[in-house]
């Protein structure tokens, strides 16, 4: 007789079957996959579109690389590197969830954004790709909704180039706690309400609250990317710590 519980992580606040999580997740990406640009919107007092741009500029990407971006299907990473890599450059965006590719990729056809990107269906933690294939993996606001973060970092190392580097822009530890206090009144109080209001969908947003705090703080993730074989780690907030960069190289 097996007296073996099932492994169990976290979704948002409640405990799930290990199993579970990635379909769990599945379902509130496909829901919010139309309205993904509110979310963050709501989630971030509309500064989301500043970070991405702050977290491009520092990203040390150049004309010509080869740049993976995971968790990034709705295109917004993607559009600010294009540019960046220019017509030599390539950058191939993944993400596990079909409807959040569907919605990047509409949008950036629309844009005109076609020649130079691949869109690819994956999960973060076992990446189709061979050994030192990557000059660069970003990954914006995708990492606390891996199952197993540990596993993910581990093949992002892997993909990685020697001498590349990994960037990672995730909600994480607010630093006053005055700030702290107000921060968590609008995740709670407000922004499933707002869900409700605009998006119609209250449960959602309640997650992703949720699944914020439940994120690794910034020292905690700095240990877990050594772990994971990157060096040179480092960590630049910010809006006082809503959200963080973390950095790490390759050797």
């Amino acid at each position: 007789m097996n007296d073996q519980q099932p492994k169990t992580t976290h979704f948002g606040f409640r405990d799930v079957p290990v199993a579970d999580k990635q379909k769990l997740v599945g379902q509130v990406f496909t829901s919010v996959a139309s309205s993904y640009d509110l979310m963050n919107d709501l989630m971030s007092f509309g500064i989301h579109r500043l970070w991405k741009r702050h977290f491009v500029a520092v990203s040390g990407v150049r004309r010509g690389d080869r740049v993976l971006d995971l968790a990034g299907g709705t295109g917004d990473i993607a559009a600010l590197l294009k540019p960046v890599v220019g017509a030599e450059g390539e950058i191939i965006v993944g993400d596990i969830n079909a409807a959040m590719l569907g919605v990047g990729r509409d949008r950036m056809t629309d844009r005109g954004l076609v020649s130079g990107l691949r869109w690819t269906q994956l999960n973060a933690e076992c990446l189709p790709f061979p050994d030192n294939s990557f000059d660069a993996v970003t990954m914006a606001f995708g990492l606390r909704n891996v199952t197993d973060k540990d596993k993910a970092l581990a093949d992002i190392c892997r993909v990685l180039k020697p001498g590349g580097r990994t960037l990672v822009l995730e909600f994480s530890r607010v630093q006053s706690e005055l700030f702290s206090k107000l921060y968590d009144f609008h995740s709670f109080k407000v922004l499933p309400k707002l869900g409700q209001l605009f998006a119609g969908d209250a449960d959602s947003y309640q997650y992703l609250a949720e699944s914020i705090r439940k994120h690794p703080d910034q020292q905690t993730l700095k240990g877990m990317m050594e772990r994971a074989g990157f060096g040179r780690v480092d960590v630049r907030n910010l809006s006082n710590g809503i959200v963080a960069i973390h950095r790490g190289y390759k050797f």
